[in-house]
């Protein structure tokens, strides 16, 4: 085992040109976006889509320059490429409705007055156990308590119960 590189320029000086880098760098993360978006919203736990690419890809740049696959520059740069793609996106979904509405899932809604909406939870692979768990949680004993039930962007259940007169 060495304790000083012999090469110290194998470590500081980027092995791949810029150009490639950034395209490399955009194809992954709109690749993994757009598979993600079409993916059940649950897959992600509980992280929207865009948070998990981000997380992933930072990791997995940031892993490459320190396991010494690549130099550390060329690291760096894809992670400063995921960083800078994940700010324009935030900022263009947050001034453009429609770029919110391409990025993110939008809530799907999977019980309607106490009625399982059962198409919606096959495409979300959602069974009536797993989401009796979650509404339990919530304190919710019964499906006809429930008025409204969603699966968020994010992958997590919410739900309104219906108004109660009386006591």
């Amino acid at each position: 085992m060495q304790l000083v590189p012999a090469d110290w320029s194998s470590i500081f000086v980027p092995e791949g040109a810029l150009l490639e880098h950034l395209a490399r760098g955009t194809i992954l993360y709109f690749g993994i976006l757009v598979l993600m978006r079409i993916m059940p919203r649950r897959s992600g736990g509980e992280l929207a889509a865009m948070d998990l690419v981000f997380v992933v890809l930072i990791a997995d740049a940031a892993a490459e320059g320190m396991g010494g696959h690549t130099s550390i520059p060329d690291g760096l740069l894809l992670v400063v490429v995921f960083m800078a793609w994940n700010y324009l996106i935030n900022i263009l979904s947050y001034r453009l409705p429609f770029f919110e509405w391409l990025v993110s899932a939008p809530p799907l809604q999977v019980v309607r007055d106490g009625k399982l909406l059962r198409r919606n939870m096959r495409r979300e692979f959602l069974t009536e156990e797993e989401l009796m768990t979650y509404l339990r949680k919530d304190g919710v004993s019964g499906i006809g308590e429930v008025k409204a039930a969603y699966v968020e962007g994010d992958g997590k259940i919410t739900a309104t119960r219906h108004n109660r007169k009386g006591g």
